[in-house]
């Protein structure tokens, strides 16, 4: 039997490249194609070997945090200093160096579309515009396309 193409991603250099293309965003699909497979034996490898999976997720959650954390800052406004400089002349050695001339602490206020996009996702009990669907026959397709992909990763070569 032939070695798995998985094997040097299971290494530390290529555990980290999975994690930070994670990171940078890229879909399973991307993923895949830079590793040089198909996404359905990415889907595999994420099944058969933990720390596949482990690797992305956590590249995946680093920028989740990130962006939430972004979003709350903007959803309730912020302060910042903005500093002006000009090139003013050193008089001990002639040269020219940026000088700090003003100092201005700037607000930002609460962005409201933030808020609502915040509010609609973290209680959408009190804020959702139209109650969520009820799962009726949209279970039983989910679960036809997951049983479809299942066979389809185990028939794989």
């Amino acid at each position: 039997m032939a070695k798995g193409k998985y094997q040097k991603w299971i290494t530390k250099d290529g555990l980290t490249k999975l994690e930070a293309w994670a990171r940078d965003g890229l879909t399973d699909e991307q993923i895949a194609h830079n590793m040089g497979i198909n996404v359905a034996t990415l889907y595999r490898y994420k099944l058969n070997h933990g720390e596949i999976c482990n690797a992305l997720k956590k590249g995946k959650e680093i920028v989740d945090i990130e962006v939430e954390n972004a979003l709350l800052k903007r959803a309730l406004g912020y302060k910042y200093d903005e500093t002006t400089k000009e090139l003013a002349t050193d008089k001990k050695t002639g040269t020219e160096i940026l000088k700090t001339t003003k100092v201005v602490q700037k607000e930002i206020v609460p962005d409201t579309t933030a808020q609502i996009f915040w509010l609609k996702n973290r209680r959408p009990d009190k804020w959702r515009d139209k109650p969520p669907e009820q799962h009726g026959d949209n279970q039983e397709e989910d679960d036809n396309f997951y049983n479809a992909v299942e066979d389809a990763v185990k028939h794989e070569v």
